[in-house]
């Protein structure tokens, strides 16, 4: 099994949509690795986030571009990116009752 093939397996086999390189370590070295997400950010199959940061993605029915393919849309993908870095984060008072669903 090659190295590409390792990472590929790796992330569809997992449940979370945000990966970092850190994340393959053990499968290659930081080149390596880096040169196999970047072939699959080139074929569609993940999106670049951030340095180094990277999401699942799949095509917009609509329009055809693609999007990050988390149910949570580009939100769940931000929140899931800020807990995998450590940010400490807190939202502000009118966020939080709309996701509470408390509107009055």
């Amino acid at each position: 099994m090659t190295i590409a093939d390792k990472v590929k397996t790796r992330i569809n086999r997992s449940k979370r949509y945000v990966f970092a390189r850190a994340d393959f370590t053990d499968i290659a070295g930081y080149d390596q690795v880096g040169r196999v997400l970047k072939k699959l950010v080139d074929a569609g199959g993940l999106l670049r986030i951030g340095y180094g940061l990277y999401t699942k993605a799949r095509k917009n029915r609509i329009t055809g571009k693609l999007m990050p393919a988390s149910p949570a849309g580009a939100d769940g993908v931000i929140l899931e990116a800020i807990k995998k870095l450590g940010i400490d984060y807190k939202f502000d008072e009118f966020s939080q009752r709309s996701i509470d669903g408390d509107w009055y």
